[in-house]
């Protein structure tokens, strides 16, 4: 029996191939063909890839598949912080998607991501950013009350 460790959860994470990660993006986002799938990951990844920075990004980029690790990398941070919310209309904007469609496809690909993650990496991510992104990757936001 071998005890869980962090490599051990960055191993198991990257060892997924990006095909299987369209297909979980699929099947998540009820998309009818991986190409549509495909579309959506790489738009999100951009995104997601102006957005984080520091030691988190490069530590996420390790447990990604390797052509999405790519599309998140190639990407160059923004400095000005938005609101997940501001994240979901600057894709719609940028892809030409309704609201609700992109928040969708944010919803479907950052779950998958999330799960890539892991939860201490992914709370140290969260914590880099403003408010309203816990939700988009299928957490609650906590706040606390003033």
């Amino acid at each position: 029996m071998h005890t869980k460790t962090a490599s051990a959860t960055t191993t198991t994470a990257s060892a997924m191939s990006f095909a299987e990660m369209l297909e979980q993006v699929r099947y998540h986002g009820a998309y009818s063909t991986r190409e549509r799938a495909e579309d959506v990951v790489s738009a999100v990844l951009a995104a997601l890839g102006r957005r984080v920075t520091g030691e988190e990004r490069v530590e996420l980029a390790a447990r990604l598949p390797r052509e999405a690790a790519r599309i998140f990398a190639d990407q160059i941070p923004e400095t000005d912080p938005i609101t997940g919310w501001a994240f979901v209309r600057d894709l719609a904007t940028r892809t030409g998607g309704s609201l609700a469609t992109t928040r969708w496809d944010v919803g479907s690909v950052l779950g998958v991501v999330g799960r890539l993650a892991g939860p201490a990496l992914l709370d140290r991510v969260l914590a880099q950013l403003p408010s309203g992104y816990a939700i988009l990757f299928g957490r609650a936001e906590l706040v606390q009350a003033a």
